[in-house]
């Protein structure tokens, strides 16, 4: 199976291309490749900045590989605005705003999945939320969800009498699983999409300014910390990657790997033909370190 479901309409791509630090000028190229490649979930943000370029990677990508739009899903997510940086919150009316000039920039009727990106402002997200529900009611988001929310912000939808989000995009891989919280998602039929998948790798944000604040903590372990997957990537004769995405999977996460190297792009796509043992499973999952590096669940303050 290469879909998960999302609501009895909508399912989603366990294989999708992530967009994070990608430039809006090189987006499309990626996104094209992306595309090419087998890739059927693009994953941007209005907080990405790179939009029209993401837009018109999918519109030169589907008239080349003869696809339509329906054969392409699509994530974008909203900025909420965070008053302790200087920025406004956004309001129930100027979240469906964000959602239009998203739509514009990517030159889309709609997206399939829209997230608040983050949990910033406490009085704003009942209102932002609401907002996400009027956009699924217009039909511009087909599916409505959140990104790096946490328990306490989901019950505070649910206390409210609102609809719970679909799906909860959260940073998940072996450093950092959450089992709380993904035990509380799947509960609730809230889907864990997981990001910064590769965060074990060593080459994870290595060019400059794309490192996170936590790296260094979270690989305190030393240089051999990612050992385990390069013996068990020689084992299934695939790369280290492949074998944290492949771990997501089995997990029954959504993935979102990023690159613009053609060779990774494609390779990352390759993870439905081979399958972790249960015997590595279960040692990945006495590898949890905590949190993780690019979000403190309970700080955000913390974002990347």
């Amino acid at each position: 199976m290469k879909t998960r479901t999302l609501t009895t309409d909508v399912d989603i791509p366990y294989l999708g291309f992530g967009t994070y630090l990608i430039a809006d000028d090189e987006v499309a190229a990626a996104v094209i490749e992306a595309i090419r490649a087998g890739y059927r979930h693009i994953d941007t943000a209005e907080g990405y900045g790179n939009e029209p370029g993401v837009g018109a990677g999918i519109r030169q990508a589907l008239e080349s590989q003869g696809l339509t739009r329906s054969d392409l899903f699509v994530t974008t997510k909203l900025w909420p605005g965070n008053p302790a940086w200087g920025q406004p919150a956004k309001t129930t009316e100027s979240t469906v705003a964000s959602l239009d000039q998203s739509l514009e920039r990517l030159g889309l009727d709609y997206v399939d999945l829209y997230l608040i990106h983050a949990p910033f402002e406490r009085d704003q997200r009942l209102a932002q939320w609401r907002g996400l529900v009027e956009l699924k009611r217009q039909e511009k988001a087909r599916a409505i969800g959140v990104s790096n929310f946490s328990i306490t912000h989901i019950e505070e939808l649910k206390a409210a009498g609102l609809p719970l989000p679909v799906a909860n995009q959260i940073e998940l891989h072996p450093w950092s699983q959450k089992p709380e919280l993904v035990r509380y998602l799947n509960d609730n039929g809230i889907t864990p999409i997981a990001y910064s998948s590769l965060v074990p790798l060593s080459t994870w944000r290595a060019a400059e300014g794309q490192d996170s604040a936590k790296t260094d903590r979270m690989k305190a372990d030393g240089e051999q910390a990612d050992a385990p997957f390069k013996v068990m990537a020689a084992k299934y004769g695939v790369s280290e990657a492949q074998v944290l995405l492949r771990w997501a999977i089995q997990k029954g996460y959504p993935v979102l790997p990023k690159s613009t190297n053609p060779g990774r792009i494609r390779k990352n796509a390759d993870i439905f033909g081979f399958g972790l043992d249960d015997k590595d499973m279960a040692a990945i999952e006495k590898m949890d370190r905590g949190d993780g590096i690019a979000w403190a669940m309970g700080d955000p303050t913390k974002a990347p």
